[in-house]
């Protein structure tokens, strides 16, 4: 692998999308092997820290339940042909299917664990059964119709024992201790947009960042839905009130507009710089209001924690057909939006982490740039007269209450000719963060 800061966006967009048919085949849950085995992947790039916590373990109002894996599991016909076959998709059985081994069962009856899509008679839908004993069967309404009345022979060849939920974190160390977290969840099976293609963005962003030493400490959260993150939340009491942003990463790679969710605030830092950033950049974006409902951010903005996560997607959850079927596969992502995708995070975490106030030293008029050498070091720039505009609004409103996010905005300048006009006027002493 080519080092991440060596990387052309293109080359990245093809590395992601090639870590998705990768992982694409595995039978994913909220718990077991086949998260292990994401995990085991996901650390051949980035160094991971793996933490197993045992079933029955009480986090916050949940209980870590039992481990579920599968082995086998298939409807078969009088002749013994696999009608519905685990071994051909993970998507075909009902996820924390209990165990049912049935040489007989007649269709009348077996059509009660059967789940198809009628309006999308080619495709194979996604559904779980995490908290209620249970097990079924997902095919496509096509195969269900060729299906003659008769008897089937049922298998399916699971475990739900005591066990852990597992879950992984790597952290790259910044100047401070005050942490950015970014979350993705790693519980769904075959199913590219939803997540893969978010834990392919958040795999690559954490390469990024490791190549740099930035000024916040990011901590990426590689967990199952729900329950990984309020796992996290249960076992990281002494940490959240180091958390002072977040995102959570979900349906990074389809072909639809970038949206962004914001915290549950609404003025929290991340989301003044997700809307800056989407807006600077004239990309095609949405920003929505926080909801109660989606991903993990609504656990991390639960009132108790109240912390500055929003969401990044493209297409929201539901909000496409091939959203929780069969026909959300690697051929639904692209190398071109997971990019894009990855560069919307990078310019917003690098808003992020060089987003300071500052206060002026010399406030009583304003002090003389020529003879500190200030404008002569713009000698030669296109935006010359841009950058001596940011100094001077810099210098203006660096009182300790503004961010250059705030100059920013203000001036309508962009944030990095701001940023770039702060630190020069730091250099000359003229201003202190």
């Amino acid at each position: 692998m080519t080092a991440a800061g060596e990387e052309t966006t293109t080359s990245a967009g093809e590395e992601m999308h090639a870590l998705v048919e990768r992982l694409y085949p595995l039978c994913r849950s909220i718990t077991g092997d086949g998260v292990r085995a994401t995990l085991d992947i996901i650390g051949e790039y980035v160094p991971l820290q793996v933490h197993e916590v045992p079933t029955g373990t009480q986090v916050l109002d949940w209980t870590v339940p039992q481990e579920w894996n599968i082995r086998d599991a298939y409807v078969a016909d009088a002749a013994g042909n696999r009608v519905v076959d685990f071994a051909a998709s993970s998507l075909h059985v009902l996820g924390y299917s209990v165990p049912v081994s049935a040489t007989t069962m007649p269709l009348a009856e077996l059509r009660e664990h059967l789940h198809t899509l009628p309006d999308h008679p080619n495709w194979v839908p996604y559904r779980t059964s995490y908290y209620k004993p249970e097990w079924g069967f997902c095919l496509a309404q096509e195969t269900l119709d060729a299906m003659p009345d008769g008897d089937y022979e049922v298998c399916v060849d699971s475990t739900l024992a005591d066990g852990h939920l597992t879950y992984a974190e790597h952290v790259v160390p910044g100047q401070i201790p005050d942490e950015v977290i970014v979350s993705c969840h790693v519980c769904h099976p075959s199913l590219a947009n939803d997540n893969l293609a978010g834990i392919a963005v958040a795999t690559f962003l954490a390469r990024t960042l490791a190549q740099q030493t930035p000024y916040y400490t990011y901590r990426f959260i590689f967990a199952p839905g729900t329950i990984g993150a309020i796992t996290w939340l249960a076992r990281n009491a002494e940490r959240v009130e180091r958390v002072k942003h977040g995102l959570v990463l979900a349906c990074a790679g389809d072909s639809g507009r970038l949206t962004y969710k914001q915290s549950r605030r609404g003025d929290a830092e991340i989301d003044r710089v997700m809307r800056h950033v989407l807006a600077a950049s004239e990309r095609p974006h949405h920003v929505d209001e926080f909801t109660p409902y989606g991903y993990d951010e609504r656990q991390f903005c639960s009132p108790g924690f109240d912390l500055g996560v929003g969401s990044l997607s493209r297409t929201p959850y539901a909000g496409y057909p091939e959203y929780h079927t069969s026909a959300d596969n690697p051929d639904f992502v692209s190398p071109e939006a997971m990019a894009d995708t990855l560069a919307v995070c990078r310019e917003a975490f690098g808003v992020l982490d060089r987003n300071r106030r500052y206060v002026n030293l010399s406030p009583y008029g304003e002090p003389q740039l020529g003879r500190r050498g200030l404008y002569d070091a713009l000698g030669g720039r296109s935006d010359t007269k841009q950058a001596q505009m940011a100094m001077l609004w810099v210098l203006n409103l660096s009182d300790g209450e503004h961010s250059l996010l705030d100059v920013a905005e203000r001036s309508g300048l962009p944030f990095s000719t701001v940023a770039g006009a702060a630190d020069a006027l730091h250099g000359a002493g003229l201003i202190k963060a």
